[in-house]
């Protein structure tokens, strides 16, 4: 995975706060294993959540991920713009870091 898609804000927890982002980690792992979505899937909701949530910060490496999995250009935009009706054009500050990654 590309560290530079990874935000400086988690970057600094990780260097600031290594037991706490370790712990952070652990739980994560632990969460997608009991998932019953698949890989590709899973990298498409969070994406849709981070949109919704105004978290354009973490959509590079989640972004990465997605089309890791699989995951087309298409749906990281359908994904990005799922939460439209329920959350307003706030989704829309997600495309063009989302894009801009993809494309990469």
């Amino acid at each position: 995975m590309d560290q530079s898609l990874i935000s400086k804000a988690f970057q600094t927890f990780g260097s600031e706060a290594a037991n706490h982002a370790s712990a952070w980690m652990e739980m994560v792992q632990k969460l997608a294993k009991a998932s019953a979505l698949d890989e590709k899937t899973q990298a498409l909701a969070y994406l849709a959540v981070l949109a919704v949530l105004g978290l354009e910060s973490g959509i590079p490496f989640h972004v990465q991920q997605a089309k890791q999995a699989g995951a087309r250009r298409e749906e990281v935009f359908s994904a990005i713009l799922v939460g439209l009706p329920a959350a307003g054009h706030v989704v829309t500050r997600a495309l063009p870091p989302a894009l801009e990654t993809f494309d990469r």
